[in-house]
């Protein structure tokens, strides 16, 4: 099993940025992004409609440039938790996580003994597809994986101490846009009561140990979350690049021709 760069990073308190694919689940996207040089990738499940299949190929792409694949899972019950760990996932997001035993459940299918409880396979390629020593793999899992429960609703932050305080959940992430919407705000990401809950999410990670994370709208907005304590970022995914790419393209075209059909030079 390979070390996790993100948790890397994360122990020597260094922030991370990463991108998200899953709209367009291409195995040679996550691979150019590793090339790039990003240290992970955000693979989206929630809210696309890829299956592990599609999966296992994006971490394999993944192993292949040595970038961390982190996996926000659905929530189906227990096989959503350990199939994306068992094709390779370094890290999961839990979408909603909106309870301290909701967390805890989590943590118990996802970490093995005495951690939690998750069922030994080895067979995957987490295990080295069962070439790995079972107590060993056993103990890298549980060590260089990491999970992060999502905070995008009112009733997780009125009991954010207590998700924070579950062992085993290593980051706290912020959803503005679905808190916006859970504090009747919607979109305004900027609110004073989103941003106050930001600052709760943070003050509760730092009272337990845990690190913070929030999506980032531009370099500025990055290094003021950097500045509150945030250490995982999340900015830019495959869909908006390609759609924003093209559509420059087109508009820089579509100005050449008025312009020349003004009597522009060719």
């Amino acid at each position: 099993m390979k070390k996790s760069r993100v948790l890397e990073k994360l122990r020597r308190d260094e922030w991370i940025i990463i991108p998200q694919v899953g709209q367009i689940p291409s195995f040679k996207i996550v691979e150019m992004l590793g090339m790039i040089g990003f240290d992970a990738v955000w693979i989206d499940m929630e809210h696309k409609d890829f299956g592990y299949e599609a999966l296992a190929q994006m971490t394999l792409a993944c192993r292949a440039t040595g970038m961390d694949p982190v996996v926000r899972i659905t929530k189906d019950g227990y096989t959503s938790v350990i199939r994306p760990l068992e094709v390779g996932a370094a890290g999961l997001i839990i979408p909603h996580c909106m309870s301290p035993e909701e967390a805890a459940r989590i943590v118990r299918w996802a970490k093995f003994a005495p951690d939690g409880l998750r069922g030994v396979d080895g067979a995957g390629v987490d295990g080295n597809y069962i070439m790995m020593d079972l107590p060993q793999y056993v103990k890298d899992a549980n060590r260089e994986t990491f999970l992060v429960a999502q905070i995008e609703d009112r009733e997780a932050v009125e009991c954010i101490e207590e998700i924070a305080a579950v062992q085993g959940i290593d980051v706290l992430f912020v959803g503005p846009a679905d808190l916006s919407q859970s504090y009747g705000v919607f979109p305004q990401f900027d609110h004073p009561l989103i941003l106050s809950v930001i600052d709760k999410v943070a003050d509760a990670a730092i009272k337990y140990g845990k690190w913070w994370g929030i999506p980032v709208r531009s370099v500025d907005h990055a290094r003021e979350m950097i500045g509150k304590g945030a250490r995982l970022l999340a900015h830019g995914a495959e869909v908006i690049v390609l759609t924003e790419g093209f559509r420059t393209i087109k508009d820089r075209f579509d100005a050449l021709r008025k312009d020349l059909a003004k009597g522009g030079k060719s």
